[in-house]
């Protein structure tokens, strides 16, 4: 009798080991979310760590266990360094600063630049931009296509628009265009001598008052200022002062203008020539 009773003792154990085996299986397989939600916290992020150790293999496998078995959290992830930047792209890359020095260079013989003046009136054409020029049809397709950059300047001594496209990968100018009364958008350092000239004009009295109420303090420099500009020409019937009669054959410029850190003064019915170095106020 004894010995029965033990007996059904033992099978009961045995079959409470196993239900409680089973649903810790069961709580492994169907709440995965739950056992990888905190792996420091036991044995179940124990055991995810060695299988994921298990999977991904050697080093990394075994940095992964034993930060889960101590109970230390991993360390922290480092951001890889962006590519030094070489002296030439490949492909469709951006241009490199250096082929950007080179590629100014290139567009223009001495000559040619010595001939022209900027937008204060020194030697060289004003640089407007440079970039990547687009590939010719034929070229798509190819798996190393010649890199080619466009360069525009301005030339005030002539109101022209200059345009050269250069071959980066042989030197030579492959295109050349001259144009008048085309005005891309004013450079920053544009929308600077713009506002110097303001400040220099009879006009720009009205944005010293305005700064020195703002601030209490003189304007006497565009770098006390945040400036944008944007082209201005003349509309066909539009009455404008004498100064500005030759606004889109000239490269004239309307400036936007903001005390930095402070508030905005409103410029709008000022524009500058810049070719012609004067001050006009539209209506």
């Amino acid at each position: 009798m004894h010995q029965t009773v033990r007996r059904h003792l033992g099978k009961m154990m045995a079959g409470a080991a196993i239900a409680v085996t089973a649903t810790a299986v069961m709580i492994g397989v169907t709440l995965p979310g739950q056992a990888g939600a905190d792996e420091s916290a036991g044995a179940a992020g124990a055991g995810s760590a060695a299988a994921a150790g298990t999977a991904q293999g050697g080093q990394q496998g075994a940095g992964t266990g034993q930060g889960a078995g101590t109970g230390e959290e991993p360390a922290p992830g480092v951001v890889e360094g962006a590519p030094a930047d070489g002296e030439k792209g490949i492909g469709r890359d951006p241009l490199t600063d250096d082929e950007l020095k080179r590629v100014e260079k290139l567009a223009m013989t001495r000559a040619q630049f010595a001939g022209g003046r900027d937008v204060e009136g020194d030697r060289g054409p004003q640089h407007l931009s440079t970039n990547l020029s687009e590939l010719e049809p034929s070229e798509v397709d190819d798996p190393t296509p010649p890199r080619r950059a466009e360069v525009s300047f301005y030339d005030y001594k002539t109101d022209e628009l200059v345009t050269r496209t250069v071959n980066l990968d042989t030197g030579k100018v492959e295109r050349a265009d001259t144009l008048k009364g085309v005005q891309p958008s004013p450079t920053p350092k544009e929308n600077r001598e713009a506002t110097e000239l303001i400040l220099a004009s009879p006009l720009g009295d009205g944005l010293k008052k305005d700064y020195k109420d703002a601030m209490g303090k003189p304007l006497t420099s565009a770098d006390q200022l945040w400036v944008n500009g944007g082209i201005y020409r003349v509309d066909r019937e539009e009455q404008v002062p004498a100064a500005l009669a030759k606004c889109g054959v000239h490269r004239c410029v309307r400036v936007t203008s903001k005390v930095k850190n402070g508030p905005w003064i409103d410029t709008r019915d000022l524009v500058v020539d810049l070719s012609a170095r004067t001050v006009g106020r539209i209506r």
